[in-house]
């Protein structure tokens, strides 16, 4: 048996990351959406400003081949303003990394930051940012969520208001 995580582990693991680092409006792999190109997100989270997307990797020949998909060759058509693999050490390398891409690897349960992770003001500075997301998948991902939400009569719930004593942005 083997102690290695399986991807469904590292999506959630990306996808709680994700929610602890700011990014409150988050997603993993269990979230499936209609977007123009057919991306999936493994985790995808938003903020005020910016999107980051990480794709799980539990392998060489995985990382092989994601970079054949049409979003990675023409990487406008993917999601995500900043995007990151997350793997355990010795799948991703920071030399496998296509360019504005940036590495995270899970020791011990833990989510490392090893290359690429910006400071707190650098997130949405249009500058720093190092892709131009395509914001009509992230939208159809989006409203596909809050569809799903109005179909099930829940989306009446934002106009509740406050949620424990905090203005929600």
């Amino acid at each position: 048996m083997s102690d290695s995580l399986s991807h469904d582990e590292l999506c959630l693991i990306a996808w709680r990351f994700l929610q602890n680092n700011g990014f409150k409006v988050a997603f993993h792999d269990r979230f499936r959406a209609w977007t123009p190109y057919g991306e999936q997100a493994d985790a995808i989270g938003f903020r005020n400003g910016a999107s980051c997307l990480i794709e799980a990797k539990c392998s060489r020949s995985d990382l092989s081949a994601d970079r054949k998909k049409q979003f990675r060759i023409d990487p406008e058509k993917g999601m995500g303003d900043w995007r990151f693999f997350i793997s355990e050490p010795g799948i991703v390398n920071i030399d496998d990394l296509p360019p504005g891409w940036g590495l995270l690897h899970v020791v011990k349960g833990r989510v490392k930051k090893v290359h690429g992770w910006p400071g707190n003001g650098l997130w949405v500075n249009r500058e720093s940012k190092p892709f131009r997301a395509n914001k009509q998948a992230e939208c159809d991902y989006m409203f596909s969520a809050l569809r799903r939400m109005d179909l099930r009569g829940h989306l009446t719930e934002i106009y509740d208001g406050v949620i424990n004593g905090e203005a929600e942005q």
